[in-house]
């Protein structure tokens, strides 16, 4: 994301070593997103087979091969297959991190651990904007290969695969020696230890759906398929489109891919590299800012919150460019000021919480896959928002046009959140299931929910213990 952010001004200027038009440079930029469906759905199937940790160390190759690309590169074309490569990488990457996180998490911390990847993510933004802003764009690729071979090393003699996926392979022993060592530190409660509770959670889970593949006559992969023919399967798989449409399309990620251009675009006369470079130190401290609210507060306050966050600022970011435009230069530090604004407020819900879904609203026997399918959907509507970023301002009119369509599409994004979006904030993976059993619209939900619980509980109390026959088991002996 941030390297396309300073790698384009020096493609683009007269004097370049490697020149290229700005419809190229909009392909360098949006190409890295574009091939990530084909590897989250890689991603989706090596995770089932190889396992979650091992499947993030394979996506480390295509990300050096495409780093040495760029690094080497001498035409348009091998930038172009670098990009392609590095966001392969990052789709092969991400699917098994986010399921691993969700399969090994407490409910109470699944969330804030998915969010920190985000944290981590904008720390590595902000040094390559640092890096863009003083080093050659190559010796920056150059560097950027140790991003890939660092996680792999750690992952290979510190980290134990998901006892979830050992325990589906049949892997007993070892799924045992994996909740040891995550849950090393736990004291136990009563009689049984938290290892020995969480051993015999995931052997129920598992056994139920070794049972449901039995009954059924269809084979493992079908029986996936059929997944999302279910209410767990098409209603989560249906909101997240529409909220990453939304989240797409209210600019947050073209802020970044083209936060060095933004800033010349708007005309606001500040250093666009300096300017850059706040951005993404905005980004990397809101972040973490964001993990600590994700523990605390609801999702749904949170994404309300950030999108008409995110309209303010885009209104008023679009009134003062216009101004600049029409010579009023009076508040030329106003849009430098509203994007890091915008920045900070999408860090609340908008930019995060989406991601967070993408593996905890599905049930766990089309997880893998879901997560994958709705990973390759989000970047599918990351590279149409990227692609018309151009077509957008000559459409619109200018760079305070499009300004104000973000802060339309962050009113609309509110709106929907408020309709649709389930509360997930603290609550099992078993609990969210059973929410898109009964419900689809968020509005409303709850009071339903209050009302069928109370009718079970009502159920309960008509029964008379006289109708029931006797238990042996049941009867004292005097």
């Amino acid at each position: 994301m941030a390297y396309s952010a300073t790698l384009i001004p020096h493609l683009e200027k007269k004097d370049a070593e490697l020149p290229a038009t700005k419809e190229q440079t909009s392909w360098i930029t949006s190409l890295v997103v574009i091939c990530a469906p084909l590897g989250a759905l890689l991603g989706g199937f090596l995770m089932e087979i190889f396992g979650r940790l091992r499947t993030l160390q394979i996506g480390a190759i295509p990300s050096v091969i495409g780093w040495i690309l760029i690094a080497c590169s001498n035409n348009v074309p091998m930038l172009l297959i670098g990009r392609l490569l590095g966001g392969l990488s990052t789709a092969l990457a991400t699917s098994p991190a986010i399921v691993y996180i969700t399969e090994v998490a407490r409910p109470e911390l699944r969330g804030s651990l998915i969010s920190f990847g985000p944290t981590l993510a904008s720390f590595g933004m902000l040094l390559s904007y640092l890096k863009g802003a003083y080093l050659d764009w190559r010796l920056v690729a150059w560097l950027s290969i140790i991003y890939s071979i660092v996680p792999v090393i750690m992952v290979q003699f510190w980290v134990p695969e998901s006892p979830v996926w050992l325990v589906s392979k049949g892997r007993i022993d070892d799924a045992k020696k994996s909740l040891e060592w995550l849950y090393k530190n736990e004291k136990s409660q009563g009689k049984i230890s938290v290892v020995e509770a969480q051993f015999t959670t995931i052997m129920k889970e598992n056994e139920i759906k070794l049972n449901e593949q039995r009954r059924s006559k269809h084979g493992n992969m079908s029986n996936k398929l059929r997944g999302f023919l279910k209410p767990t399967g098409w209603k989560p798989m249906t909101i997240l489109f529409f909220f990453f449409a939304f989240q797409q399309f209210s600019g947050i990620y073209i802020t970044l891919f083209y936060a060095v251009t933004w800033f010349q675009e708007v005309g606001a006369g500040v250093d666009e590299y300096l300017a850059s470079i706040l951005v993404g130190l905005t980004r990397f401290l809101c972040s973490m800012v964001n993990t600590w609210l994700l523990r605390r507060y609801k999702r749904r306050a949170l994404c309300i919150i950030s999108s008409f966050g995110m309209a303010i600022c885009m209104t008023v970011s679009g009134y003062f460019t216009l101004n600049i435009k029409n010579g009023d230069r009076s508040g030329y530090w106003v849009p430098v000021l509203c994007l890091l604004l915008y920045v900070c407020t999408s860090m609340v819900g908008m930019l995060t919480i989406p991601w967070t879904m993408t593996a905890e609203l599905f049930p766990t026997e089309i997880r893998g896959i879901a997560h994958s399918i709705s990973y390759s959907m989000a970047n599918v509507l990351m590279f149409a928002a990227l692609q018309s970023y151009r077509s957008l301002q000559a459409f619109l009119g200018g760079s305070y046009a499009v300004q104000w369509f973000f802060a339309g599409v962050s009113v609309g994004a509110a709106l929907f959140v408020w309709l649709m979006l389930p509360e997930t904030h603290g609550k099992k993976l078993s609990e969210i299931e059973e929410y898109f059993h009964n419900n689809f619209l968020a509005l409303g939900a709850e009071t339903k929910n209050k009302k069928r619980q109370a009718q079970r509980r009502a159920q309960q109390k008509t029964k008379s213990p006289a109708t029931e026959p006797l238990n042996p088991k049941n009867m004292q002996t005097v």
